[in-house]
């Protein structure tokens, strides 16, 4: 299968004109201090061997004659941050942008490739990508033709008539009575898909492209125009159909969804994840952890200037119930995955790392940092066979991708360190090439 299909003729081109990538030299981070991504506190200084793109040895003792040397003085080494709810591509334009009539695939892509590059030089070396135009892109930043992290893509999300994902224009009319895709649709935003036969030819659409899981709307939301958020979406055969279809290739679907009622239907489906959840009451968030249900959670930037009156309405009772859901997830024992959920607002994605210390008043820096790291990659694994990247991510030791980064200092010790990528992250690595060079 040719993955490219569809991708906007400026990144085709890059992705056919791409070298391959020699194979990186080995690389020893001498003297550093490493946070593995799981336990409470730093190593004592130490040396970690690079060689390929896989950590090789980790010891005073790990060397190599002919590896170049990074003498760390006593920093920080830890591994690559990973953000599971992103959207590359609604992420890096503004509504104004995406609703424009001279929206192309082309200026689509262009601003997802230039966010792509931003969000690796901030040290988020991984994503999930949670709906929208992706597969072009991840195929270009594969091919080496353009600079990103690795993208766990979603494709298109898959939404009831109007639903969250039902993101047509007023004039446009349903499918099944004109006969054509919406706009959206078009541009491999969404698929709008009712009844089972529906929900299982978008869902084995999204694979067949190479979606590594599933995203489902099961309730309404913030940012769209005709769900009030709290309507529950898709019904529960709609939903088995999604979970089915993605079982059958060995992979999950996990939902948009913020009360009681949209969650616990979409576990009675078979649903493996929840994303957002804000709304969510003390029992519900027990039976997730008692079927050990993901939550993928979120601390959302507050209303910006670039926010109409109705999306700040919407997303009011959300933004309230967020400084109460983390401390009682927290509590029950719910799997828990971080991510930014940055939409329509280009310049917040600056912000991306220091989201992280929204987390401090129910998490200790070391916690913080094993959600961003270990824990969001255990939620990557949840892929399977369909994960895009073989080997293991988010923490520091032998054998594992070699995706870190150099921090200038202890996080541990200064979590507010990661707010500042620019300044404080002096080496970022990504399978094993260095990407940001040290000074």
């Amino acid at each position: 299968m040719d993955k490219t299909r569809g991708i906007a003729p400026w990144l085709a081109l890059l992705v056919a004109l791409a070298a391959p990538v020699a194979a990186q030299d080995a690389v020893l981070f001498r003297n550093v201090r490493v946070f593995d991504g799981v336990g409470p506190s730093l190593s004592a200084p130490t040396n970690v061997l690079v060689r390929g793109n896989t950590i090789a040895a980790i010891g005073p003792e790990a060397a190599d004659p002919g590896a170049r040397v990074i003498d760390g003085t006593g920093r920080t080494l830890m591994p690559g941050l990973i953000d599971v709810h992103v959207h590359m591509t609604f992420g890096a334009m503004d509504m104004a942008t995406l609703q424009s009539p001279g929206l192309t695939p082309e200026i689509a892509g262009r601003a997802a490739a230039e966010g792509a590059e931003k969000m690796l030089l901030r040290g988020v070396t991984s994503v999930r990508d949670m709906g929208g135009p992706i597969f072009p892109l991840k195929a270009a930043i594969d091919a080496g033709a353009v600079k990103g992290p690795r993208i766990w893509p979603s494709g298109a999300h898959l939404s009831q008539t109007s639903g969250h994902g039902d993101l047509r224009a007023p004039h446009e009319g349903p499918r099944r009575f004109t006969g054509q895709l919406s706009r959206a649709e078009q541009l491999g935003a969404t698929w709008i898909a009712d009844g089972r036969d529906d929900v299982l030819t978008a869902t084995r659409e999204n694979l067949r492209f190479g979606a590594s899981q599933i995203k489902m709307m099961a309730g309404g939301g913030t940012s769209s125009d005709y769900d009030p958020l709290d309507v529950t979406q898709y019904t529960l055969d709609e939903l088995r159909a999604g979970v089915e279809a993605a079982d059958d290739w060995n992979t999950y679907v996990t939902v948009h969804a913020y009360t009681p009622k949209a969650v616990r239907r979409a576990i009675e489906a078979g649903v493996k994840c929840i994303e957002h959840g804000q709304l969510l009451d003390d029992a519900t968030l027990q039976l997730m952890a008692e079927k050990g249900i993901w939550l993928s959670l979120q601390m959302l930037q507050e209303d910006t200037e670039n926010m109409d009156a109705a999306r700040r309405a919407k997303r009011k009772p959300v933004i309230d119930a967020q400084q109460t859901v983390w401390a009682r997830a927290k509590a029950a024992g719910v799997k828990l995955a971080w991510g930014t959920d940055v939409l329509f607002d280009p310049a917040v994605n600056a912000e991306q790392t220091g989201f992280l210390l929204r987390l401090q008043p129910w998490f200790t820096p070391a916690e913080i940092l094993k959600l961003a790291t270990h824990d969001n990659a255990q939620l990557l694994a949840l892929s399977g066979p369909r994960s895009p990247y073989a080997g293991a991510l988010g923490v520091v030791r032998e054998g594992a991708l070699a995706d870190l980064l150099l921090v200038d200092g202890d996080p541990l010790a200064n979590l507010a360190l990661i707010a500042d990528p620019g300044k404080n992250f002096v080496v970022i690595m990504k399978d094993g090439k260095i990407v940001k060079e040290p000074k």
